[in-house]
């Protein structure tokens, strides 16, 4: 456990707020003593979140982890669909039942495949972390959503017990093989799917990309440079680009994560 705590903590401090913080603060420590120590890293920072704020930037490192499993025109069926936990929050006040989170365009779409008759069941994989709150596994929360908009709770397979994408793959791995399931649609982010799908495949699953919750669409990419407007105004920083180009970095860093313990 302390070992899952350290690899979801530490990264916090290699991505660019982060990063812009620490800066900030050996800064503020330099700033009478040592000022051109101070002024670079000052400088560092605004450089920093300058170019990971910028929709040109952020858009091109999310694109190039979304576009890699493009789904075809026709989803083929398959024997199950799995479909990965970050899709819910827990039901506490003042909350009235389960809500979706940005990625809830996960548990959307696997019903949305459902009733497509794409496959006869849907497994949902995803425990809680203890820091994130108490309260129902992801797995849970998401059957919850289902069942409300009528899928039938028969049709649903819970998996409650995996705290990371490795976890999932290994754990979804066991219901498969006592079911005798051997193909599988997988549901995920479309950034977070370049990495699920190789875990996925690493484990023995045969697993057919089914991605969703695309951030950047063709039509986005578009008008960056509509105008010459445009161009300049997405050179400006965004809180939305700071996240985008965030999350992106961190699929990159997980991957290469995942590479280095042989999980990839």
């Amino acid at each position: 456990m302390f070992s899952l705590y350290l690899s979801k903590l530490l990264p916090l401090f290699f991505y660019p707020l982060g990063l812009a913080c620490v800066s900030l603060v050996v800064a503020l420590v330099t700033l009478w003593r040592r000022p051109r120590t101070a002024a670079i890293a000052i400088a560092f920072s605004l450089t920093l979140l300058l170019f990971c704020s910028n929709a040109w930037i952020a858009k091109s490192l999310v694109r190039s982890l979304e576009w890699q499993n493009i789904p075809p025109t026709e989803i083929p069926n398959a024997e199950a669909i799995v479909v990965l936990g970050g899709a819910t929050k827990s039901a506490f006040f003042p909350r009235p039942t389960v809500d979706l989170s940005e990625a809830g365009d996960r548990v959307i779409y696997a019903a949305q495949l459902y009733r497509q008759k794409k496959a006869p069941i849907i497994i949902l994989s995803g425990g809680r972390i203890d820091w994130r709150g108490s309260g129902s596994p992801e797995s849970a929360d998401m059957a919850t959503i289902l069942t409300s908009i009528g899928i039938p709770s028969e049709a649903i397979v819970q998996e409650p017990d995996s705290l990371n994408t490795y976890q999932n793959a290994v754990n979804v791995r066991k219901i498969l093989l006592s079911r005798g399931i051997r193909q599988v649609l997988l549901v995920t982010s479309a950034m977070h799917m370049p990495r699920s799908l190789q875990i996925f495949q690493r484990q023995g699953i045969n697993a057919i990309p089914a991605p969703t919750d695309f951030l950047v669409s063709e039509g986005e990419l578009q008008e960056l440079g509509s105008t010459p407007k445009a161009a300049i105004l997405n050179l400006l920083p965004d809180t939305d680009n700071l996240h985008q180009f965030t999350i992106a970095l961190k699929e990159y860093i997980g991957s290469l994560v995942y590479r280095l313990r042989g999980w990839l």
